[in-house]
């Protein structure tokens, strides 16, 4: 049995790097927050750590409210992010919060904060974090539950773990609505260019197309499900290889306003008029939907009122409260405008 001394001293780090059978700058890099250590090496101090009840000094000064969150963001480069910012904004001076932003995924792999990240959380002495349109790893999971900072993911790219809250739009309404619309104009030739499967979003959106199509007595034909990334170069690809369809459809449904307007240029490479030819939906309404021509009709997901709802849930998470559930999901809305029209005799 491992003798840890005084209750009133405590355990010396020594004595829990014995514990845990690693090296005591080892032992002090979980205890400071470091990210450089092997995920089962953390576990193994971490475990260390509660079980002679060690006791780790305070990362902030528990006499005073924390005063800063992080936000990261996958792009600054983008109006999606500049409705995300507004949002957290918003909800931030509300909370008497400052808030600092980070678009360093824009430069990883797979949309992941780049190592060294976490490391700088700690240093700064968030109290907090928000994670838009964010991948984390299972060591990146690890890292923020084991230092004990609490996190809300906003428009999670997959589904998190068990346990992590998140806040996001209701994709499948959202398909479901942009489907019905042109069902009603009289379209029966729908096709669908999404995102990248297994993308928690697009599969949604997917999904709610199809069920759509099958409550009309429509089954979805398998040539009109195209997938590719959320930009514009991919989506012009998609919708080329639909209008080399034996029966290109009449219309399609986007599941992007990014991804339409590549859509848009496909179309007036094929000398086809939106929407006297081909009715187009896109899915987000951004600013861009409202600037091009034809504006675009598309479904509005509430980016600002998502982030904003988020900060919220991300502040009573560090007053020790726990939402009740971990998934939130604000309703989306059809935005009619004149991309969309029944298709010609």
């Amino acid at each position: 049995m491992v003798r840890t001394g005084s209750a009133s001293a405590g355990p010396t780090l020594a004595v829990v790097a014995r514990e845990a059978g690693v090296s005591v700058p080892t032992a002090s890099k979980v205890v400071n927050g470091r990210e450089d250590v092997a995920p089962e090496t953390r576990r193994r101090v971490t475990e260390a750590l509660d079980r002679l009840g060690y006791v780790r000094r305070p990362r902030f000064d528990a006499s005073k409210p924390p005063r800063l969150v992080d936000l990261v963001v996958h792009s600054l480069e983008s109006s999606w992010s500049g409705a995300v910012l507004h949002g957290v904004e918003e909800a931030a001076h509300d909370a008497g919060l400052d808030v600092v932003v980070s678009a360093a995924l824009s430069r990883t792999r797979a949309g992941r904060p780049q190592r060294g990240w976490l490391d700088k959380l700690t240093a700064r002495g968030s109290a907090g974090v928000l994670f838009n349109l964010t991948e984390l790893t299972d060591s990146q999971y690890l890292w923020l539950e084991q230092h004990r900072i609490p996190f809300v993911m906003i428009d999670p790219v997959v589904e998190p773990p068990a346990g992590v809250v998140s806040v996001g739009a209701a994709n499948w309404q959202g398909g479901v609505t942009a489907t019905e619309h042109l069902l009603a104009l009289g379209h029966e030739r729908i096709a669908v260019i999404a995102g990248p499967r297994r993308k928690m979003c697009s599969d949604d959106r997917v999904a709610g197309y199809r069920s759509a199509l099958s409550s009309a007595g429509l089954g979805h034909r398998p040539e009109y499900i195209r997938h590719g990334g959320f930009d514009e170069s991919v989506a012009r690809r998609r919708m080329r290889e639909l209008l080399d369809l034996a029966e290109p459809p009449t219309a399609v449904f986007v599941c992007s306003d990014r991804m339409a307007l590549g859509v848009y240029e496909a179309l007036a490479e094929r000398g086809l008029r939106v929407p006297y030819d081909v009715s187009v939906v896109g899915f987000d309404d951004l600013p861009e939907s409202r600037w091009t021509t034809p504006a675009l009709t598309t479904v509005r997901q509430p980016l600002a009122e998502m982030s904003a709802t988020a900060l919220r849930l991300l502040v009573r998470m560090m007053d020790g409260d726990r939402p009740e559930g971990t998934r939130t999901e604000l309703s989306t809305r059809l935005v009619e405008r004149a991309s969309t029209a029944a298709p010609r005799a």
